[in-house]
């Protein structure tokens, strides 16, 4: 009898350790995430239904295990909004725990907040953020749509962030390790779209597209509060950040090294910075501080058009450590240009030399000079669209081999049509749903110059291009872009 009756007690614990779905929304089984979040068991889904949630959840210590993970995600096909509040929620001292599907608005804090609990020793781990959206914050200071403190192993992927704060980060880490970021849209940045500082070390910045990124579009390094590093007792602000196969559009300046060390920009398109292309800083200058050095730029094209110096290069640090070969740069402006004031020899530098893009897309004509030119860098493998670089790699985020097929932005949010194409004189513009963006229309050419703009407040736009000279075109409105080309 006693055999049965401990077999009764096993199977019981085995369906009680079941994983569940736990419905969240009104009519639901539960009210709030956190609601859900504090009965949460590993292998749960907390499922949240279409709705627009208040912000201000916290949630402590909901933690999965390696084979058991925890999902929070939006019903399929539904729209799961988080609006307002100082923060949409806190996830104190989280693991294994994905996140997917969830869109965020209007915060006057921080977005969303993820951290440690300040137990430095045993960080938050494990996370994985996939098609979530961040958009309109609603704070104007040193405030961040996503914000981690201590978090290691982690994966932010197919997200959105949009219209950061002015004076914060689009992403913020403070001591996190051993991350990626991978085929993200980050759009209209305040200070950063990415900022990695407070010893935050070995993350991948891979595939990704910066549009307008704000002061700082990737700021490796930073300035943090001694206490706050992660390790304690680390002498730099960033090292092993890896910036690769990624395409810039304006910000002040795409790429900010700021006491950060062994850290590579390898294979990435920068397009028309407002200021500069580069900027070496040291903001952390305690006695055990390492200058900003031993780090890298390689095989990278920049299509600069401003009067400043490309590069910007701050007391404190050591430029006469840093890589910089194979990079290609142009001036469309300026015939003339003299090229980037590197702080020493570039080899294999192609100077005030037209890439030859072939689209807005900024892949690579047959003929273009870019194309086998790079240096023979062991990473990133793979170019913006995912597909492997040469064995001579080309230049730039685009590997040339991948020109036979037009390719559509993959970050389409509503629907957008656009005909004839190819146009000879006019072009027709339909769209639907589209948020936030005033209709205003762009046209763009493939050096990043918009040279066309209509606002419209009708749901079909006809515009005269006949102005225009043959070749290929973006057609953009807010972060929805399509591809165009004018034969005539």
């Amino acid at each position: 009898m006693k055999v049965i009756y401990y077999i009764i007690i096993a199977i019981g614990a085995i369906v009680a350790t079941e994983a569940q779905t736990r419905e969240v929304g009104i009519g639901r089984q539960y009210l709030r995430l956190q609601d859900a979040a504090s009965v949460a068991q590993p292998g749960d889904t907390i499922l949240i239904r279409e709705g627009i949630y208040t912000g201000g959840d916290y949630v402590a210590n909901l933690q999965g295990n390696a084979t058991a993970w925890i999902t929070i995600r939006a019903m399929d096909n539904e729209s799961v909004i988080f609006r307002g509040g100082s923060q949409a929620f806190h996830l104190s001292d989280p693991a294994y725990l994905r996140i997917e599907g969830l869109v965020f608005e209007q915060q006057t804090g921080n977005g969303v907040n993820i951290d440690d609990a300040a137990t430095i020793e045993t960080p938050a781990h494990h996370i994985i953020i996939q098609k979530c959206e961040w958009r309109s914050m609603n704070a104007t200071g040193n405030n961040d749509e996503l914000k981690m403190s201590g978090v290691d192993e982690f994966t932010i992927r197919l997200c959105r962030f949009l219209n950061g704060s002015a004076g914060g980060s689009m992403v913020d880490m403070v001591g996190c390790h051993k991350g990626t970021f991978e085929q993200n849209l980050f759009e209209n940045g305040g200070s950063n779209c990415i900022q990695a500082k407070g010893a935050s070390k070995d993350i991948r910045i891979e595939q990704n597209r910066f549009i307008r990124g704000g002061q700082r579009a990737i700021n490796i390094g930073g300035s943090t509060g001694l206490e706050f590093f992660r390790p304690p007792g680390a002498n730099y602000e960033a090292a092993n950040i890896y910036v690769y196969s990624n395409i810039f559009f304006g910000s002040m300046a795409p790429i900010a090294y700021v006491g950060a060390i062994n850290c590579e920009v390898v294979n990435n398109t920068i397009i028309r910075p407002e200021r500069w292309a580069i900027r070496i800083l040291q903001e952390t200058t305690a006695s055990s501080f390492l200058l900003c050095g031993n780090n890298s730029f390689r095989n990278n094209i920049v299509v600069f058009n401003t009067t400043q110096p490309a590069i910007n290069i701050g007391g404190n640090t050591a430029p006469e450590t840093f890589t910089f070969s194979n990079n290609l740069w142009f001036n469309p402006d300026n015939s003339s240009w003299n090229g980037p004031n590197t702080p020493l020899a570039e080899p294999n530098r192609l100077l005030n030399t037209d890439p030859q893009f072939l689209d807005t897309l900024y892949r690579l004509q047959t003929s273009s000079p870019a194309i086998g030119k790079g240096y023979a860098a062991t990473s990133p493998k793979n170019d913006f669209f995912g597909k492997p670089f040469a064995a001579n790699r080309s230049i730039g985020a685009v590997e040339a081999e991948n020109t036979s097929v037009i390719q559509e932005d993959s970050y389409p949010l509503n629907s957008v049509s656009i005909s004839p194409n190819p146009a000879q004189s006019s072009l027709s513009v339909q769209y639907i749903g589209l948020m936030d963006y005033d209709n205003v229309i762009e046209i763009i050419n493939v050096l990043g110059y918009v040279v066309k703009r209509v606002k419209s407040l009708q749901n079909e736009t006809v515009i005269d291009i006949d102005d225009l000279p043959n070749g290929f075109y973006s057609v953009r409105i807010g972060e929805i872009v399509k591809q165009m080309v004018i034969v005539r």
